[in-house]
């Protein structure tokens, strides 16, 4: 058994952080949307893409499942700004929703929120819940 000693914590010296962020995340309840949208990976997955672009930031990487027949889709699209994740249950008309980038060349917010606020119209939920939570 190893002996550790006590350790006593250093607080480091106040930094102004530079990469601040932004992260939109949405639970959205009774979607009544193209269908495509909660079942075909593969045309969420372009659909995504095409939003990220048209917000105005950079797709570096994507990955899209389909649970198969009737099943929802969980995808991922990697940004260079950070991340877009979405899960669909089409069974119950059901949508997770997370889009958080970070601000360290650029303020992204707007872009984060122009694709958040995209992607929440083409759900179109009776119920949506959203938060938004600053980053750092």
């Amino acid at each position: 058994m190893k002996n550790y000693q006590s350790v006593v914590p250093i607080q480091p010296p106040a930094v102004a952080r530079s990469a601040t962020g932004l992260h939109l995340i949405g639970d959205l309840y009774g979607c009544l949307c193209d269908s495509r949208l909660m079942l075909d990976a593969q045309h969420l997955e372009n659909f995504c893409r095409e939003l990220v672009a048209s917000a105005g930031l950079t797709t570096v990487g994507s990955l899209f499942h389909s649970f198969g027949e009737g099943g929802g889709v969980t995808g991922a699209v990697v940004l260079a700004e950070s991340h877009l994740a979405i899960h669909t249950w089409p069974e119950s008309g059901y949508v997770t929703l997370d889009v958080y980038v970070c601000n360290y060349t650029e303020n992204n917010r707007p872009k984060a929120q122009k694709l958040f606020d995209d992607l929440q119209a083409a759900f179109n939920p009776a119920d949506p819940h959203l938060h938004r939570v600053d980053r750092a």
